[in-house]
């Protein structure tokens, strides 16, 4: 009787087994290997998305599957024909590159949170003042405004006085009759590359126009598409120091820059004394 009980108790803990109620640990569905290295089936499941089709899904599995034996065989047969102390060389490097990455994750995310990103215009002037003989031009500025019409516009020797003259009036008359512009700007007050300007106004080139690089120098030019009334107010030339509002993105960046490291230093100092402090650091004589 009592055998037939132990047969009965050692059938149940088959079939409990075979049910997962021991709780064993399921194994992982393998899809490659790579001598002592596999490849599961969840580690690839995550490149295919809902709509990729059958046949991409393959693909991708397959590429996804051959470039990591690649790497797999290239790894292994690097540890056997290496020395020992080349891979303890590349261990220590890959180590410092990873020290480097958490702790710049971590400087980052303190410098998002805590850096005051604005910068003054007294503090970008200041810094022109002591610094402007850094910032020279390394190619030629102009302001200046020009208009675009087509060759029978009713209207255009009115336009054309309105333009040259360029009192407040004019510009606002110009501006109310703009829709019938081919294109146009009306804005003299921002420097600009002369490189645009020769993209936007098709006939004009530094060849056939050499003279156009002058202060207060009016052009009137055509094309086949229209007639292109130009107004240069100013002009700054390569290697002349830049003009204060086109360099002042530039300065605030440097600012922005110094002030950014400053704040690491600061973060650095401030966390090695706090260290020493609660006795988390100390250098053994």
């Amino acid at each position: 009787m009592r055998i037939r009980k132990g047969i009965v108790v050692l059938l149940l803990l088959f079939i409990f087994a075979g049910c997962g109620f021991l709780n064993e640990p399921e194994e992982k569905e393998v899809v490659a290997r790579v001598n002592d290295s596999y490849l599961y089936r969840e580690d690839v499941a995550k490149l295919i998305s809902e709509n990729t089709s059958p046949d991409d899904s393959t693909l991708l599995v397959n590429n996804f599957i051959n470039r990591w034996a690649t790497q797999k065989l290239l790894l292994d047969r690097a540890r056997v024909n290496l020395s020992s102390e080349q891979q303890a060389e590349f261990d220590r490097l890959v180590q410092n590159y990873k020290n480097e990455l958490y702790a710049k994750a971590y400087t980052d995310a303190i410098v998002a949170r805590e850096l005051d990103t604005n910068i003054s215009r007294a503090a970008a002037e200041a810094y022109y003042e002591e610094h402007g003989e850094n910032f020279l031009l390394n190619e030629n500025l102009v302001k200046l405004r020009y208009i675009n019409i087509t060759k029978n516009n009713n209207d255009f020797e009115n336009i054309k006085t309105l333009f040259r003259r360029f009192n407040d009036e004019d510009k606002q008359a110009l501006l109310d009759m703009a829709i019938h512009f081919n294109s146009y700007s009306l804005n003299d007050s921002v420097w600009v590359k002369t490189k645009q300007v020769y993209d936007k106004i098709r006939p004009l080139n530094p060849q056939d126009f050499p003279d156009f690089l002058k202060n207060k120098n009016f052009l009137q030019l055509e094309d086949s598409l229209g007639v292109y009334l130009i107004s240069v107010e100013d002009v700054k030339l390569r290697n002349e120091q830049a003009p204060l509002e086109y360099s002042l993105p530039g300065i605030k960046q440097i600012l922005l820059n110094r002030r950014k490291l400053e704040l690491i230093k600061k973060l650095e100092k401030d966390i090695t004394q706090d260290a020493i402090k609660n006795d988390n650091f100390e250098i053994y004589k």
